[in-house]
């Protein structure tokens, strides 16, 4: 197997958080601990686009402890809490445009067993939602914020990616959808795979899971 290949942070600039939220799809999201190298294939991703996003945690120019990784280096990590849940965000363009991509869903291709352990669930429920995904990697705090994931523990690699056969997009998840942006179609996954947050099951490709091969 080829070396993994960390994203740059110039693959989070350039072209738009709309974009780079497609990109990301078929690409490795790897976790290095203790735990040894956890992760999976991105599958599903939300775009929010800044200043001018309701449903963006820097809406308005809001600047707070909180959002403060959002104005920082392209491919900062924003880890945060919701629900009691820790959710995954990487930042991107340059510095101080606060715009950033949550990894929604992963499908599960390196150390399986652990991320099973970490989070006894059967089937697509391991890893088919941001906190879930987060659980399972056995990430429960926000320590990795601020790291950038060309050269963090947490990383997308690019050396092994897959090819969707075709994108959806979609609104976003969990936002006010009677806001402005709140039915705008930044969520994108992979069309028939099983780890799609909330994908009924009719619509499952369970040969290839959505890739091309």
């Amino acid at each position: 197997m080829t070396p993994s290949q960390p994203a740059a942070p110039s693959f989070f600039t350039n072209r738009s958080t709309q974009a780079i939220a497609q990109d990301l799809l078929g690409t490795h999201l790897l976790y290095t601990s203790h735990q040894g190298t956890l992760g999976g294939l991105i599958v599903e991703a939300e775009a929010y686009v800044g200043t001018d996003d309701t449903a963006a945690h820097a809406y308005n120019g809001r600047r707070t402890p909180f959002s403060e990784p959002l104005y920082h280096e392209p491919g900062t990590i924003y880890i945060y809490q919701l629900r009691g849940f820790f959710l995954f965000d990487i930042v991107t363009q340059a510095v101080d445009q606060p715009q950033g991509i949550l990894i929604r869903a992963i499908e599960p291709t390196h150390g399986i067993e652990q991320l099973r352990l970490n989070r006894p669930k059967p089937g697509v429920e391991l890893t088919n939602g941001p906190g879930k995904l987060m659980g399972a990697l056995g990430i429960h705090d926000k320590q990795l914020t601020f790291q950038n994931v060309a050269d963090a523990p947490l990383m997308i690699d690019l050396a092994h990616r897959r090819h969707p056969k075709s994108i959806v997009t979609a609104p976003r998840i969990g936002v006010n959808s009677k806001a402005a942006s709140g039915q705008l179609p930044y969520r994108y996954y992979v069309a028939g795979n099983p780890y799609v947050s909330g994908l009924p099951k009719r619509q499952w490709d369970l040969e290839q899971h959505g890739w091309q091969f």
